[in-house]
């Protein structure tokens, strides 16, 4: 087991955020899902400010200007844009990979390795992020200089999206802009739940990161990867078997979950050398995912971001794991134009 692996598991949030901050490629797959996301920058709504808020951290912040935004990690980047607020965003960390824009503005590091200087460096009258941002001196160091910072909650949850679309409306004093966003996202998602209520098919669906150099993990129970297999109506092969979080992988697991579908993100198979390299690790060939060519692999801030983008996600989900539902529209499916 290695060093990183064994931090793992005392830190399973730290590693969702690696898994985030890993360069995302397009969606591909050894069976081809699509690529979901809207493609146009919607219309700005126009802040009603001040505003004041208590974010997840309990702390109370005022914030009068969001002229420059820097979102601290790239969900909160995509959904700052997805509300309109995209050119108000004047820096990005290296999760921030969707829209394409927002790969060209300057970079303020990883998420959890943040330097206040560099923060600082690109004049933000607002600053918003999540719980595992940090470390905390760094913000602390930012707040004493002025510049509000918004903490907004994650849960990992299929709810997690309408949940920090919300708060990071409120906070940028766009609240009516984050309800109409939040309505639409939430339909989507119950369409796709709904269309994956219809399905004959229960596959079982194993969850694996990989990260060239020697990171292997399996998921489990209380992931976001849990949390969106359950939604497609499948059962997730890691929490059935006892996962829990983050876990190394041995290639008994793998064997043991029996896993009708294996799901992992495009970087890290990229890393590894393409789905050769997905095939080498020990346990997988034994797989009737393996035996059935049934391995997914999708854009790390598509599947795992919980993003505006998560109902369209969704239900490429849904009909990639039902065969039965490949050709069925979602009864009242709402638009998925920004």
């Amino acid at each position: 087991m290695t060093v990183v692996q064994r931090l793992l598991r005392v830190v399973p949030l730290v590693l969702l955020a690696l898994i985030l901050a890993a360069p995302a490629l397009p969606a591909r797959a050894f069976q081809e899902p699509g690529t979901p996301g809207p493609s146009t920058p919607p219309v700005p709504p126009t802040p009603q400010l001040p505003v004041t808020v208590t974010d997840a951290l309990g702390n109370s912040v005022t914030v009068t200007d969001v002229s420059r935004i820097v979102p601290l990690s790239g969900d909160i980047a995509e959904i700052i844009w997805t509300l309109g607020l995209g050119a108000n965003i004047v820096g990005v960390d290296v999760s921030a990979v969707y829209p394409p824009e927002l790969l060209r503005l300057p970079k303020i590091g990883f998420e959890r390795q943040l330097s206040a200087e560099g923060i600082l460096s690109l004049n933000p009258t607002v600053v918003v992020g999540k719980e595992q941002a940090g470390p905390a001196s760094a913000l602390d160091q930012v707040r004493a200089a002025g510049v509000p910072v918004v903490i907004v909650a994650e849960p990992q949850t299929i709810e997690a999206p309408v949940v920090k679309i919300r708060a990071v409306a409120e906070a940028l004093g766009i609240a009516a802009a984050g309800e109409e966003l939040a309505s639409r996202v939430q339909a989507e998602i119950d369409a796709a739940r709904d269309l994956a209520a219809q399905a004959t098919s229960r596959p079982r669906v194993l969850f694996l990161y990989v990260r060239g150099g020697g990171t292997q993990l399996l998921a489990g129970a209380g992931t976001v990867a849990n949390a969106m297999i359950e939604a497609a109506g499948a059962i997730d092969a890691g929490s059935d078997t006892g996962l829990q979080g983050f876990v190394p992988v041995t290639a008994e697991a793998i064997v043991a979950a029996q896993p009708d579908v294996i799901i992992t993100p495009s970087s890290g198979v990229e890393s590894i050398g393409g789905i050769e390299g997905v095939l080498a690790i020990p346990g997988v060939a034994q797989t009737p995912a393996a035996e059935q060519g049934r391995i997914l692999i999708y854009d790390d801030l598509l599947f795992l971001g919980m993003t505006p983008r998560t109902g369209q996600m969704l239900l490429e989900l849904v009909k990639a794991l039902h065969p039965e539902l490949a050709e069925a529209t979602p009864a009242a499916s709402p638009s998925t134009s920004s």
